[in-house]
């Protein structure tokens, strides 16, 4: 099973859906695409790591638990998800209830020269997730799947895993802001405010 992916879904509408409805939830972004997608629309409560591959899903993790109040989305690709895949299982028995997680599957690794993922060859990243112990892990392959599960990442108990399927559309890998530094100083001063971002 190699070539092209199926899914109908482009990962950039995926995206713009997603982030129109997300309000002023924290958002990581992890390795390649998604930082690039989100990148699109540059907003100061988004962390981009788009050179830290497996590390998003964590990210998201200690960030949800440390701001036990505020919704976070982790936004990644199947390939670093797959990567990082035992920390569906730290995430699992952590059981933050204000995380979710959605991958956005391709089925290839775009970064590299898009080899084909596990995904492409049958490994189910839902049901990874539910066996590890998330509540609602689902996949969605259309646009009414798409619709349906939005809202749900803002406001259903965590933690919540999606695995969306998207076609292989290339696009520019680009973002607004590379440094990562500012990045990151920009992040915690408007989560934390600027008296309380570096103490």
């Amino acid at each position: 099973m190699t070539g092209q992916s199926s899914a109908a879904l482009d990962r950039r509408d995926v995206m713009r859906a997603i982030v129109a409805q997300r309000g002023d939830a924290l958002m990581v972004t992890g390795l390649g695409s998604t930082t690039y997608d989100a990148g699109t629309v540059d907003h100061p409560n988004t962390f981009c790591l788009w050179g830290s591959m497996g590390a998003a899903a964590m990210m998201g993790l200690g960030l949800a638990i440390a701001q036990p109040n505020r919704r976070t989305l982790v936004m990644t690709g199947d390939g670093e998800m797959l990567m990082g895949v035992g920390a569906l299982a730290t995430i699992g028995a952590q059981r933050p209830r204000n995380l979710a997680i959605a991958v956005i599957d391709n089925e290839h690794y775009s970064e590299t020269g898009m080899q084909a993922t596990h995904t492409r060859r049958g490994v189910d990243l839902a049901a990874v997730a539910k066996a590890c112990g998330f509540p609602v892990a689902e996949t969605v392959r259309d646009n009414d799947e798409l619709k349906a599960i939005v809202p749900r990442l803002f406001s259903h108990e965590g933690p919540f895993f999606v695995a969306i399927k998207v076609n292989t559309q290339r696009y520019p890998m680009s973002i607004r802001v590379r440094d990562g530094a500012h990045l990151k100083d920009r992040f915690r001063e408007n989560l934390l405010g600027a008296e309380r971002a570096y103490y």
